[in-house]
């Protein structure tokens, strides 16, 4: 069966309602479907109350589809030109996208964006720096108290004895884990500082100097500490010495390696009698690996902080190793080089290239507070370095207590003790401190007559007797050790053979303005007095102008 199309379909014709056949129905025009835009991304816009139309007024109609207040935007594809566009700002066609350009930088902002985070840097490390001083000062004093920090900006009075200050300090081998006597306070010196004329000195104390310690009895004096602390050795020092101490200082050795280091290294004169210059093959825990304590020739030699930690501690005792040289005094020794090392290190602290640099500083703190505690206050510790650093290594003096008197006079003997240690005792018997204290008074002394100390032998050269032994008085109140003899030959004046070479010119000029005496040499009364440091022979001057004075008497 055949299907007719739709499309051409005719109307039949049709009649009237009354009965009359009409034409055919005429069909209204047809009108287009509605095609609008795609619903899809369609905004509709609500009408607000201002479209909505008033009461009276006529309603709107709507006629067609375009009458409707739609907006409808169809989305673009991803990846069109269209959404290029919709994705950033939309112009107008016909127009092209200009891109602003990036003005550069000018050199004032660069110098400000520069300047901004070098100052965060600096203030970063200015706390860093801070925390680091106040632990490392809080471990030195014992001080935790933050605020303490505080009083570096007012510094206080140091305790001192008519501007004196004298500082005991003790160093042991707490650092050394293999050590023994790890407590045991092996190296003893006392820093003496006058604040008034700017000099001082270091003065060693033999760790085996044989002392009667309160409460324990007679032992080396290197064991006051491990039965008293600080205070039981300052009390032994004190009693003994005959000086009083003001303030305490516990070092381990580790601050010889941490402050050398913290420098930038050290710079040392090796003077040895031996002409090798020295050599101790002994080795600690850190140096058991692979070298001596000690192997330096004589004269200059620069000293990494390892090397002076073993140096501090070498004084060439027997060795499985080797045999040592170069250390005929021992302990006194060390002691010495101890004392060098000092020096050094204040030396190279005190230069600009070491002080204005934060990481050294920092380091040297490190060092302090990591191995020394002291009952120096913060700002006691700040006073006294501004004393310190008016010192000039000229006015250092070095001793140790056998040589007070002089290179030729020896003020301790050799000891067995009842145990059968080895020990030092003085001179002068055991408990007979009497010369040591002499010798004490003298170095403490700021005349610098008696600081020299001068050993004098008076000859009389004239024919009145006991003319020599009546200058005794008035030499020995100069701080000078005194002995007589004649001379062999009578002389008219007085004269002075000045033995020390000219280190002690303060006791030459003395000797010559006191006796109106000149300066000659003697071969033969040289020899005959080599202890003497000035042989003065009295001449008949002398004898006269004595007369002279007890007649106007």
């Amino acid at each position: 069966m055949a299907f007719e199309k739709k499309d051409s379909f005719t109307p039949k014709r049709s009649t009237n309602i009354d009965g009359f056949v009409g034409g055919p129905i005429q069909e209204r025009p047809r009108q287009p479907r509605f095609r609008g835009p795609s619903t899809e991304g369609v905004r509709h816009t609500a009408p607000t109350l201002g479209d909505m139309p008033k009461r009276g007024q006529p309603q709107p109609v709507l006629t067609s589809m375009r009458d409707v207040n739609v907006t409808a935007t169809a989305a673009p594809l991803p990846g069109s030109e269209r959404h290029r566009r919709h994705m950033h700002k939309a112009v107008p066609d016909g127009e092209q996208r200009t891109r602003r350009k990036r003005r550069p930088l000018s050199l004032k902002k660069i110098f400000k964006r520069i300047g901004i985070v070098l100052g965060v840097l600096i203030l970063l490390g200015g706390v860093w720096f801070g925390l680091k001083f106040y632990k490392d000062i809080a471990k030195l004093t014992g001080d935790k108290n933050p605020l303490a920090l505080l009083s570096v900006f007012h510094p206080v009075p140091l305790k001192n004895q008519g501007g004196r200050v004298n500082i005991l300090v003790a160093g042991n081998s707490a650092d050394d884990p293999g050590h023994n006597g790890a407590n045991l306070t092996d190296s003893i010196m006392v820093l003496s500082l006058n604040t008034k004329n700017n000099t001082a000195f270091m003065l060693s104390v033999p760790r085996d100097l044989w002392v009667n310690i309160p409460g324990v009895g007679y032992q080396k004096i290197n064991d006051a500490y491990p039965n008293g602390g600080m205070n039981m050795l300052q009390q032994v020092i004190q009693k003994d010495l005959g000086m009083t101490i003001d303030y305490q200082v516990l070092v381990n050795y580790g601050a010889f390696k941490g402050l050398v280091s913290a420098v930038g290294g050290i710079t040392i004169n090796i003077q040895s009698s031996d002409p090798r210059g020295i050599y101790d093959p002994n080795r600690d825990y850190t140096s058991k690996d692979c070298c001596a304590l000690a192997d330096y020739p004589n004269g200059p030699v620069t000293l990494d902080g390892q090397q002076a930690l073993d140096l501090a501690r070498a004084r060439g005792d027997p060795s499985p190793y080797g045999v040592a040289y170069g250390f005929p005094d021992g302990d006194f020794d060390r002691t010495n080089h101890q004392r060098q090392m000092l020096e050094a290190i204040k030396d190279k602290a005190d230069k600009g290239s070491v002080i204005a640099n934060p990481f050294k500083v920092s380091q040297i703190f490190d060092a302090i507070g990591n191995n020394i505690t002291t009952n120096l206050k913060l700002a006691e510790i700040e006073t006294l370095y501004t004393y310190v650093k008016k010192v000039n290594d000229n006015n250092i003096g070095s001793y140790n207590v056998n040589t007070l008197a002089g290179a030729n006079t020896t003020l301790l003997a050799n000891y067995t003790s009842p145990s059968g240690q080895d020990a030092l005792i003085p001179a002068a018997g055991i408990d007979d401190f009497s010369d040591i204290q002499t010798q004490v008074r003298r170095i403490l002394s700021s005349n610098p007559i008696v600081r020299e100390g001068a050993s004098v032998e008076v000859l009389n050269g004239t024919d009145v007797t006991g003319l020599a032994a009546d200058q005794v008085n008035t030499l020995t109140n100069q701080g000078m050790t005194v002995t007589v003899d004649d001379a062999p030959a009578t002389q008219a004046t007085t004269t002075i053979i000045d033995n020390s070479l000219g280190k002690m010119p303060n006791s030459l000029a003395y000797l010559k303005k006191q006796y109106n005496a000149t300066v000659v040499t003697n071969a033969s009364l040289t020899s005959d007095y080599p202890a003497a440091d000035f042989i003065v022979i009295i001449g008949q001057n002398v004898a006269t102008s004595t007369s002279q004075e007890q007649q106007g008497n």
